[in-house]
């Protein structure tokens, strides 16, 4: 079976506008294929439209053209295989609800039974590290482990599909670096297909079987598309992981000549 029959994501030549009337494009002229199980990077600076390309993909934000297919059915709204995880969990998780109750908040919705709700959260929980805090409330929690009850939430509900906007970007380095190496045992040991939003060239080379260079917007395209073939576990010391970043950060290099100034909101674009 050849990788285009494999694909479970298909889009072809997806654009969105600001305004319809406006004909200004936020993303134009996407095309992208992923293979079920893989682990895919959207990277690229503030405001290029991977969060909006992610959004589209989860079902939130209607595309304005082109195609979107999964598992070759079109796409026209949320579905049930696709979980999202977003950055900041205090907007995800309910407050009222302890940790195992927010974990199985999907099940419960399903009418799952109680006894079988406990066996998946208790599986999910010690997944992401999190047995015996089961009675905290999101307001007892560091911010890794809300992110760790948002991820373990997603996989008892078992979707296909993890569609993660710039999850770890409110973590301290620490934390961040923990959580990583945490998403990528689960990865490894659920096999779920993951989409991924960073603007960190590190981190996207440490997690990605394929890293999607987005441009700078309006009119946001993939430009490039890197094939990162290094072994997992990857140390980010390497020559291979340094090459691959040098690669990927002439994509964001500013281009400065005699004639312009730049101020400190130009140097924070720098990648």
């Amino acid at each position: 079976m050849s990788i285009a029959q494999e694909n479970l994501i298909v889009i072809k030549d997806l654009v969105k506008f600001y305004d319809p009337k406006s004909k200004e494009s936020v993303i134009q002229e996407i095309n992208l294929e992923i293979p079920r199980g893989e682990f895919f990077i959207l990277l690229g600076p503030s405001g290029c439209g991977k969060s909006t390309l992610l959004n589209i993909i989860a079902g939130f934000i209607r595309k304005s053209g082109g195609d979107f297919f999964i598992q070759g059915n079109e796409v026209k709204g949320p579905g049930k295989e696709r979980a999202m995880v977003f950055q900041q969990p205090d907007a995800a998780l309910f407050p009222w609800l302890n940790v195992r109750e927010n974990v199985e908040f999907g099940l419960k919705m399903q009418k799952v039974s109680k006894k079988e709700r406990k066996a998946v959260s208790d599986q999910y929980l010690k997944l992401v590290g999190l047995s015996g805090h089961e009675k905290k409330y999101p307001d007892e929690l560091s911010g890794g482990m809300k992110q760790r009850v948002q991820i373990a939430r997603v996989l008892a509900n078992n979707s296909d599909i993890l569609l993660m906007d710039e999850p770890f970007g409110a973590l301290d380095a620490q934390t961040r670096r923990t959580i990583q190496q945490e998403l990528f045992r689960i990865w490894l040991h659920t096999k779920k297909t993951i989409i991924f939003v960073t603007h960190d060239i590190q981190e996207a080379i440490l997690l990605g079987q394929r890293i999607g260079i987005m441009s700078k917007g309006p009119g946001s395209i993939i430009e490039s598309i890197y094939d990162i073939k290094l072994p997992f576990p990857r140390d980010i010391t390497a020559p291979n992981f340094n090459e691959y970043y040098k690669k990927i950060q002439s994509h964001f290099e500013l281009n400065i000549d005699a004639n312009h100034s730049f101020d400190v909101e130009d140097i924070s674009k720098i990648i």
